[in-house]
């Protein structure tokens, strides 16, 4: 599933999380573990899991709370501000460093050590995510990368060739112009604002732009090849190959993608649930790799698993965790739900969605950019919400939008 912005800001999370640490005693024995998720399709395999941990921990039990996504970051903020944190949830990058920095979330490098485990097994920029200052404070479980998905009816029908390896934005955009039809209503393609993940971070990369510093304390967006990997969809808008963005804030991409009114939709490997249940997508479309500018690049995120800081239950929640960053569990994640993180387990993910190519997806792990974060990522992603948004709908151009949300996302980055 996609892993969007909490809509919450650092200086009243810090507040709310004043004095919590992680000196509690850690109690021993038999334990009851609650398990905090967000994604109702997966609480089957998540329970499976549990299942499956308490059996070879038959003194442990683990209890899954699924809170909704649009609730999931309230609940929590609430829960670990009254002392009732859940004793290991889920964790998305955006939010990371704020949890991580306020220590919400206990650093793992000492029990990783102390394991013996392999970090290697999972992809890099995954591990890269969830350390902050050097720390390691979470497994990856699962990741996810973007592709475009494309109606092969709409491809065959105007006679554009399927997106393959290799393709370039000049090979997109000539597809985009071919596969719109104006009587018929039919776009090339949405260039959606507020899709940072899918959309507008991969063409600034394959630009050879960035969106943040590697330290994280400077903008990216003024760089003049992350303003062209912008203008790449400020174009298509301009040129009325994808709809304007009051059509696209009434009716999502994705929903114009599933009426047959969009020819592609970029969007993630965790598309194939929702597209698979679709009864126009689930014969009509197939996934193939991003187009490449100077260079490819896919947008990699994924959840870690982390255990909180508060819990009384500090031993018998790392070994959930450890047990989850496994192989035997991530074989039986691919089965039912995402794609494993742990490297060589994917292959049960591919063939639970065969009648996809899932393989674009993996394939893109080799070029992929972690998804860009800082300590308060979800205040700049604000920023570019209100700045893009006035070029995308044409009351400024590109490139002043640019460096007006850099400068903005500076100032936001000092206050960090």
């Amino acid at each position: 599933m996609r892993h969007g912005l909490a809509a919450m800001v650092s200086l009243v999370l810090a507040v709310a999380l004043a004095g919590c640490g992680d000196d509690d005693e850690a109690a021993d024995g038999p334990a009851t573990l609650s398990y905090a998720v967000w994604d109702v399709n997966q609480v089957p395999v998540m329970e499976e899991l549990a299942a499956a941990f308490t059996k070879d921990h038959p003194d442990i039990t683990v209890k899954v709370q699924m809170t909704p996504w649009a609730d999931y970051w309230t609940k929590l903020r609430a829960a670990v501000s009254g002392g009732e944190a859940p004793d290991v949830f889920w964790m998305n990058g955006p939010n990371f460093q704020l949890y991580a920095d306020n220590k919400v979330i206990a650093p793992l490098d000492e029990r990783i050590k102390d394991a013996k485990l392999d970090l290697g097994v999972y992809p890099k920029a995954l591990v890269d995510l969830y350390t902050f200052e050097g720390k390691v404070y979470g497994l990856p479980k699962d990741f996810d990368t973007v592709g475009v998905w494309y109606n092969k009816e709409l491809f065959t029908a105007a006679g554009v060739p399927f997106p393959k390896d290799g393709w370039t934005w000049a090979d997109f955009k000539s597809a985009a112009a071919k596969l719109t039809d104006p009587a018929k209503g039919v776009y090339g393609i949405g260039a959606g604002v507020g899709s940072a993940q899918e959309y507008y971070y991969n063409t600034i990369y394959q630009a050879g732009g960035q969106v943040i510093s590697p330290d994280g304390k400077k903008s990216g967006f003024d760089q003049p090849a992350s303003i062209e990997g912008l203008r790449f969809w400020t174009d298509l808008i301009k040129a009325k190959q994808s709809p304007d963005i009051k059509t696209m804030t009434d009716t999502q991409p994705i929903q114009l993608f599933e009426a047959g009114k969009l020819a592609m939709y970029w969007g993630g490997s965790w598309n194939v649930t929702e597209f698979g249940k679709n009864d126009y997508t689930k014969t009509r479309v197939d996934a193939g790799p991003l187009p490449m500018g100077v260079k490819k690049a896919s947008i990699i995120h994924g959840v870690a698993n982390v255990v909180s800081a508060k819990t009384k239950y500090k031993n018998q929640s790392w070994e959930f965790v450890k047990f989850l960053g496994s192989q035997p569990a991530a074989e039986i994640l691919g089965k039912k739900g995402p794609i494993p993180a742990y490297n060589g387990t994917q292959a049960a993910w591919k063939q639970a969605n065969a009648a996809f190519n899932g393989q674009v997806f993996l394939d893109a792990v080799s070029y992929a950019v972690p998804y860009p974060v800082s300590r308060n990522t979800a205040a700049w992603n604000e920023a570019e919400t209100k700045h893009l948004t006035r070029a995308y709908n044409g009351e400024v151009d590109i490139e002043t939008a640019a460096k007006a949300l850099a400068a903005e996302m500076n100032d936001l980055l000092a206050k960090e």
